[in-house]
C-alpha cells in the first residue's frame, strides 16, 4: 500500500462526509475483507463524530450473522463473497445504527481464499440509502492483499458519494 493510495482513501472519506454534513446525514459501514479500513478513513477528519456513526467489522460468517442480522441461508446459498450477502450487510448495518447511509464491503483479499469462480481480488459491495433501496456492485481489484484492500475502500467510498448525487438528483427533478 503506497502512501499516495492511502491519501486518495483519505480525500473520498473527506469529501463524502462533507457531503453527509450538508445533507444531515450519518454513514455506518459494515466490512469484511477492507477490515474497517473505511471506517479508519472516515474517522480522519476531525469532527467525524457529526456524521459517522459506527463501524461494524464483520470478518467470520458468525460476525455478519449477529452484528448486521445477515442470514444464515444466504451465506450458504450465495457465500460470504456475494451482492447478496452485502446487501444484507448493507441494510443490517442501517437497522443497527442510526444512520441513513451504509457502506458494505466482502470479498477475497488474498493471497489465498480465491476459487476459479472467485478469483483472489473479488469484491463485492452494497450502499444502502434510507428510503432509497440498495445499491450492489462486484468488482475485481489486481495486486497484493494491501492494494486490494486500499483499492476496494476507495471504490466504497467514491461510490457512495456517487449514491448521494443520484438520490440529489431524483430530489430536485422530482
Amino acid at each position: 500500500m503506497s502512501a499516495a493510495q492511502d491519501d486518495a482513501v483519505i480525500r473520498s472519506a473527506e469529501r463524502l462526509g462533507r457531503r453527509l454534513v450538508q445533507h444531515g446525514l450519518m454513514v455506518a459501514t459494515a466490512e469484511s475483507c477492507t477490515g474497517g479500513l473505511i471506517a479508519a478513513a472516515l474517522t480522519e477528519t476531525a469532527g467525524a463524530s457529526a456524521w459517522f456513526d459506527r463501524g461494524f467489522v464483520t470478518y467470520t460468517n458468525e460476525a455478519k450473522m449477529d452484528l448486521v442480522s445477515v442470514r444464515h441461508s444466504s451465506l450458504l446459498r450465495h457465500g460470504a463473497v456475494s451482492e447478496a450477502v452485502a446487501q444484507e450487510m448493507a441494510r443490517g448495518a442501517l437497522a443497527h445504527s442510526r444512520a441513513q447511509l451504509s457502506v458494505a464491503v466482502t470479498g477475497i483479499a488474498g493471497p489465498g481464499g480465491g476459487s476459479a469462480d472467485k478469483p483472489v481480488g473479488t469484491v463485492c459491495f452494497a450502499w444502502a440509502l434510507e428510503d432509497s433501496g440498495v445499491r450492489t456492485a462486484t468488482r475485481h481489484f489486481d495486486g497484493d492483499r494491501a492494494n486490494i484492500r486500499m483499492l476496494a475502500a476507495r471504490y466504497a467510498l467514491e461510490e457512495a458519494l456517487a449514491l448521494l448525487d443520484a438520490a440529489e438528483a431524483a430530489r430536485t427533478t422530482a
